[in-house]
């Protein structure tokens, strides 16, 4: 049975830093590209970062890019979101998912259908 457990949510001030981490079980956690997505209240899920098998490619939506870091342990299958100079429009639920890439091909996906575990969640919110 596959459980993702994201934890480090919580309220931060507006400029400040947050760090996310995601920890899987019941998968070979090498054999998944990782994402993380978050979700306004009322809107649809939307993409952040995803970062290949082995940590070697990142990809960032235009909204977090140079602000939010996402790296991975694969000894620790743990996945973590380093949010800095956070901002009110950050606020969300922050969700983290796996997609398969059992060939290691290093793909970065950004499409919520191709990811088939998620963890239930953790709130961020960014406020002065």
């Amino acid at each position: 049975q596959v459980q993702m457990m994201e934890s480090g949510g919580g309220w931060v001030k507006t400029g400040g830093s947050l760090k996310l981490s995601c920890t899987a079980s019941g998968l070979t956690f090498e054999d998944y590209c990782m994402g993380w997505f978050r979700q306004y209240p009322g809107k649809e899920r939307e993409y952040i970062a995803a970062i290949s098998w082995s940590g070697e490619s990142k990809d960032y939506d235009a909204s977090v890019k140079g602000r939010f870091t996402i790296s991975r342990d694969n000894a620790k299958s743990t996945l973590y979101l380093q949010m800095n100079r956070m901002r009110p429009e950050d606020t969300a639920v922050y969700y983290c998912a796996a997609a398969p890439d059992t060939l290691h091909l290093g793909m970065v996906l950004a499409k919520e259908a191709v990811y088939h575990y998620w963890g239930q969640g953790t709130q961020v919110t960014a406020s002065s």
